[in-house]
């Protein structure tokens, strides 16, 4: 492509680029997506890269058009080829609203553990729906993490340890600990233990 773009006042390499209307894929929108995924701003990879902030913001807001080399020369910020950054899927808005059937199983057996949302990624809470069959628990070995968690027990009979503390919860009973505390949960009753549980950050 020709052209030649210039910041004012910049010692940074210029990068060669059109102006005009977008065509093709989005380059804005993926470089923009690029970039925070790998938690950057613009300042940071224009300095990987070896050009202006200003390039980085118009490039984003598809006011100029990268030659290839140019492209490159951005993407080796990160680093990133080409072919991967022309077929890198976006990411899609966020989902706001779940069906039952759409929360997803990561456990099995005797215990269910439904999780809210199918990617914790950068969020900062993590929701379950868990059913914990009689007599099941989530193991021998007492679990620990970083963290704080709490919840509702929706219905059943919850048996609750924490620290050196064993509490029996029924129905209505809620919980919220330090989940740096060895804890453990089981269910001590002849019918399904509900809860409805949160956590921060997510620990699955």
């Amino acid at each position: 492509m020709t052209g030649d773009f210039r910041r004012a006042h910049s010692s940074a390499p210029p990068v060669e680029a059109v102006e005009g209307e977008q065509k093709g894929p989005d380059v804005g929108a993926r470089l923009r997506e690029l970039r925070k995924m790998h938690g950057l701003s613009q300042r940071e990879l224009a300095k990987r890269a070896g050009v202006t902030n200003g390039t980085i913001s118009l490039i984003e807001k598809n006011r100029i058009s990268p030659s290839v080399g140019s492209l490159k020369k951005v993407l080796d910020g990160f680093p990133i080829s080409i072919a991967d950054f022309l077929t890198l899927e976006l990411k899609p808005r966020k989902k706001v609203f779940y069906q039952a059937k759409e929360l997803r199983e990561i456990a099995n057996g005797a215990v269910s553990f439904r999780l809210v949302g199918r990617d914790t990624r950068g969020r900062a809470i993590q929701m379950m729906h868990e059913r914990y069959a009689p007599g099941a628990d989530t193991g021998d070995e007492m679990l620990s993490h970083t963290g704080e968690e709490c919840g509702i027990v929706v219905s059943g009979v919850l048996e609750l340890t924490v620290g050196g503390e064993v509490r029996r919860m029924v129905t209505g009973d809620a919980y919220y600990f330090d989940s740096r505390l060895p804890h453990r949960f089981r269910n001590p009753g002849t019918v399904d233990c509900v809860v409805v549980s949160a956590c921060t950050p997510p620990s699955f």
